[in-house]
């Protein structure tokens, strides 16, 4: 587990959207002083206003670099500290680089909007108005980045949800069929062990990185072998897959498995004759669809499949593929004329 205190609480500024937001705030800078507060004396001129984005596009890389160089020491400091440390360095900055120009103009005897301004005004006016958009710019990235570890987070913890979910659900009512298996059919036994350490694992390894399409499903697999051990005849499957399917996407871990759950537990096993659950997979332009059906009692207002259980991993996995394919991942659950379908939608790039 990583120390808190070994966190870099400073905002990465070395990627490339965020350099470009610092030298767009910089231009916004110099558009907002020409646009609301032009010199009283004169109008600006198309020089004084390349000059002044020059120094404050500048600024901005010079700046942007310095804290991006410094991040590590000053994140080894308390946040508070830190960020004034930060904000104070920025300022320095900001003043050496607008003294230097300023000196050029004086030495150069050249007009403009840096030599008809005193060195003390130029010099700390510029060095205030970069502390002020430095202090702003790095709270709103500390703000962006805290929302998009805790929205790792909470997937992550949904993930652990879900294996925690599937351990005493299902390891009980295996552990006493391979029992019952070992000395009648001991090679049953065996590919029955094989498929639940297959699905532990994957159990266990929730929350750490993705799957793949074909692992998810291979996944189920084995899960329904168990399950067909237990409920023999009363379970059928049928598997739908219209290639090509993109085999290696990338996907969150336990996403079709617990669908499948759900499926033999709210279905199938509610059922006295059974049934048979279809597991259709292709690609209908740029998305994969996955369809899981399954025949399923006629739910009322104190037994709906989506407020039980079922609901809860629905829910979870609904979260976990929105946070990994954001908006154009979606799905949905019904039931339709004595059966239960669930559909994903994924985008396949």
């Amino acid at each position: 587990m990583n120390d808190p205190r070994q966190q870099l609480w400073l905002p990465e500024l070395c990627r490339l959207p965020r350099l470009g937001a610092m030298l767009g705030l910089a231009e916004l800078v110099v558009v907002v002083a020409l646009a609301l507060a032009p010199d009283g004396s004169r109008q600006w001129s198309v020089s004084d206003f390349l000059s002044a984005s020059g120094l404050a596009l500048w600024l901005a890389l010079a700046v942007t670099v310095s804290l991006c160089a410094a991040r590590g020491p000053l994140s080894r400091l308390p946040e508070t500290p830190g960020s004034v440390v930060a904000v104070a360095m920025a300022a320095l900055i900001a003043g050496a680089c607008t003294g230097v120009v300023h000196a050029l103009y004086a030495v150069l005897d050249a007009r403009g909007f840096a030599g008809d301004v005193g060195f003390w005004r130029f010099t700390l006016g510029c060095a205030t108005v970069t502390a002020l958009i430095v202090a702003l710019a790095l709270r709103y990235f500390y703000v962006s980045d805290r929302w998009s570890a805790q929205t790792v987070a909470n997937a992550r913890a949904q993930a652990d949800a879900l294996q925690a979910r599937i351990r005493p659900h299902f390891l009980f009512n295996s552990m006493n069929l391979i029992a019952s298996l070992v000395r009648r059919d001991p090679d049953v036994a065996e590919r029955a062990v094989l498929d639940l350490s297959d699905l532990f694992r994957a159990a266990l390894g929730a929350g750490e990185g993705d799957s793949t399409l074909q692992a998810e499903c291979e996944l189920a697999e084995a899960y329904l072998s168990i399950e067909s051990l237990r409920l023999g005849e009363r379970l059928q499957v049928e598997w739908q897959r219209e290639e090509p399917l993109p085999w290696t996407l990338p996907m969150p871990r336990l996403v079709l498995q617990p669908l499948v759950e759900n499926a033999v537990l709210h279905g199938i096993s509610r059922l006295p004759g059974g049934g048979s659950i279809v597991i259709a997979l292709r690609c209908e332009g740029p998305q994969l669809h996955i369809r899981i059906q399954n025949p399923a009692p006629d739910p009322d207002a104190r037994a709906l499949p989506l407020m039980q259980g079922a609901g809860h991993a629905q829910r979870n996995i609904a979260h976990r593929l929105a946070w990994r394919f954001g908006p154009s991942a979606r799905m949905t659950g019904a039931w339709n004329d004595g059966y239960y379908a669930c559909d994903i939608f994924v985008p396949v790039q």
